[in-house]
């Protein structure tokens, strides 16, 4: 591991005021994704802002009904949250099916929107990858591709976003707080992190000198009506080849509101409104999840190994729509999908 210097914030403003002064630095709270970037020289920041003693740790209810959620909270703390359990089942599952139990418990909220691809490439520093070094080339368009993604690629990179619940986050049309040396701003969630494109290495739209302060979820959360599936090669610790966060409004037998939104498949959080547009209105039933999983896969442009995710994405988001419809979530102390 290089060398760099540490400073510990004592405030927001003091953690902006060190970030602006030197861009290439990087924010460390829980450090779960950081030291092992650190550790593999992918990351190589000459210095490291300590923000673990912000008071950014607090779960608490807004004025219009919905729920603020500071950037330290820890991974495990959200998901066992009462708030969180009762009223947001689907954000509290997609933490569950993530990482293991010791991860949970060092990993921040705000860092779990920041963590970076695990693309076997872009670790490994002896192999062009332009996410990591742009301009390189993208080692694994012609390489070994299984675990790549399939949507919203380009020419410069197919990697995946790995975060489980960014995915519930980006169903349930979170907000993000950030502050920065301009002040305040909100970002939608489904504005936060970029597609590839040209520059692959910007993962998100933060500015160089801003950080999240919270997450806000807004009052409605699909209690009822929700589910969460991941598909991966082993049934703990592993990351999706497929996830799938689904939450339906249903009303008189019919959808009267829907969200869906895909993990392990692009460089994002997946979601597509026009399948969410084609369920409301229709009755819960195959026929209607089917069309909405045609909708939100067709764009989709599989490579060489990762041809499987097209037909087992359509699958997987039938199967969670169908939980959702029923009030019957997956749940994740069960190892065999329901």
């Amino acid at each position: 591991m290089n060398s760099f210097d540490y400073a510990r914030a004592c405030d927001v403003a003091e953690a902006v005021r060190l970030k602006a002064g030197a861009p290439d630095a990087r924010f460390i709270a829980g450090g779960t994704n950081l030291i092992d970037l650190m550790k593999y020289h992918v990351e190589q920041p000459r210095r490291l802002i300590d923000i673990s003693r912000l008071p950014l740790n607090a779960v608490e209810e807004t004025s219009n009904g919905g729920v603020k959620i500071g950037a330290l909270v820890p991974n495990s703390t959200l998901a066992y949250h009462p708030i969180i359990e009762s009223r947001y089942p689907l954000l509290a599952s997609a933490i569950l099916a993530g990482a293991s139990a010791q991860l949970r418990n060092m990993a921040s909220t705000g860092g779990n929107l920041l963590q970076r691809t695990r693309c076997a490439y872009f670790y490994d520093v002896a192999t062009p990858c332009n996410k990591r070094a742009p301009g390189a080339g993208c080692s694994a368009i012609d390489g070994l591709n299984r675990n790549h993604a399939i949507l919203g690629t380009s020419t410069s990179c197919i990697a995946t976003h790995p975060s489980d619940m960014c995915v519930a986050l980006a169903a349930l049309e979170a907000r993000v707080h950030v502050v920065g040396a301009q002040g305040e701003r909100m970002i939608a969630f489904g504005d936060f992190h970029r597609l590839p494109g040209g520059r692959p290495d910007l993962d998100n739209t933060l500015r160089a000198d801003e950080i999240i302060t919270a997450i806000e979820l807004p009052a409605r959360g699909f209690a009822a009506n929700s589910s969460y599936l991941k598909i991966r090669d082993r049934l703990s610790y592993a990351f999706a080849l497929v996830s799938v966060a689904a939450a339906l409004e249903l009303d008189n037998g019919h959808i009267r509101g829907a969200r869906l939104a895909l993990g392990g498949v692009a460089h994002k959080p997946w979601r597509n409104e026009a399948a969410e547009a084609a369920l409301r209105g229709q009755a819960p039933e195959r026929v209607s999840f089917e069309r909405a999983a045609d909708i939100l896969l067709q764009e989709a442009r599989p490579h060489r190994h990762n041809a499987f995710k097209l037909p087992l994405a359509r699958r997987a988001i039938v199967r969670t729509l169908t939980q959702a419809a029923n009030g019957t979530p997956q749940i994740q102390s069960i190892k065999s999908i329901r």
